[in-house]
């Protein structure tokens, strides 16, 4: 992904949109009940949201995080090993990272599976820049690779994590339409990138198709979008709430493509990264650019419950 943001400020225009903007020419609703289906939808979307975060394999099953070194290095869950994981067979194999290329074999006689191949004891593994990561699947646990920064590392999952089995939920503000916006797009030149930082210390460029302008209580702001490969426009932000109120730092909302120069940002859809839940995350963090001064009361507050281990 590659990100890049401008300070570009201008007067327009981005207004509350009126509920019965989204409702047929011809429909005949009261106030009271476009509210109610908007309300209805925000909540729906936020189900679906949590249902994913609560999956067996959804963020808040991560247990660790390994950064691998190059060469050959033995991983399980036993001291002695290089690479010891939190959950697993003592020794599940080892791995071999020589000229940016990882492959694994899986010790003779633990029940663990690369892939979809049951057979398959040594393979290359394909890491989450592919787009489709290689499995390796130990017990209720797995782990992928992961590359950031030219670097490679193991994203350890077990369905039994504590901040999975001791998730609290997450406490949001009332839904409140006046934080839905329609925002005009302004869209930068071709290829355009932005830097953009992370938790773990990387700093990568994402392509930034443009600028999304809305106002808010008769003053204009500006947010810069990214291009993720997801259909839609992803926007990192920060604003006056975080830390106190909301994540400290920072979070995410999805925004439609433009259409006419125009798409909807809905704060009521803010959600936390799951840096929020974890620290075996690689969140990237919002640019300069994205730091709201405004408090934005609306989508989710700060996670209250358990803060799972530390990056190895």
């Amino acid at each position: 992904m590659k990100l890049k943001a401008s300070v570009f400020m201008s007067a327009a225009l981005l207004v509350a949109t009126p509920l019965s903007a989204s409702l047929p020419a011809n429909a005949q609703a009261s106030s009271a009940e476009v509210r109610a289906a908007y309300v209805a939808e925000i909540e729906a979307w936020h189900a679906a949201r949590v249902e994913r975060l609560q999956a067996p394999e959804g963020w808040l099953s991560l247990v660790g995080l390994h950064w691998l070194e190059v060469g050959t290095q033995r991983v399980g869950s036993a001291v002695g090993n290089e690479v010891i994981l939190r959950v697993g067979p003592a020794h599940l194999g080892t791995l071999s990272v020589i000229d940016g290329a990882v492959e694994l074999a899986l010790a003779d006689g633990v029940e663990a599976q690369i892939g979809d191949d049951p057979t398959v004891r040594r393979a290359a593994l394909a890491s989450d820049a592919s787009g489709a990561p290689s499995v390796v699947r130990f017990g209720p646990a797995s782990l992928v690779l992961i590359e950031r920064d030219g670097r490679f590392a193991l994203r350890v999952r077990n369905p039994n994590a504590p901040t999975r089995s001791g998730f609290i939920g997450i406490e949001r503000y009332a839904v409140d339409p006046a934080w839905r916006f329609v925002a005009r797009f302004e869209a930068h030149p071709a290829g355009r990138t932005i830097e953009v930082a992370s938790v773990i210390n990387t700093l990568e460029a994402m392509a930034n198709p443009g600028l999304l302008l809305f106002e808010r209580d008769g003053k204009a702001y500006s947010l810069e979008a990214i291009d993720d490969g997801s259909g839609q426009l992803f926007l990192i932000f920060a604003d006056r709430t975080n830390a106190k109120e909301t994540y400290g730092p920072g979070r995410f909302v999805y925004v439609e493509l433009p259409a006419d120069g125009q798409t909807v940002l809905d704060f009521n859809r803010a959600y936390n990264p799951p840096c929020a839940f974890n620290a075996y995350s690689t969140c990237p963090l919002p640019p300069p650019e994205n730091r709201l001064d405004l408090a934005v009361r609306a989508g989710e507050k700060r996670y209250l419950g358990a803060h799972q281990g530390d990056v190895d």
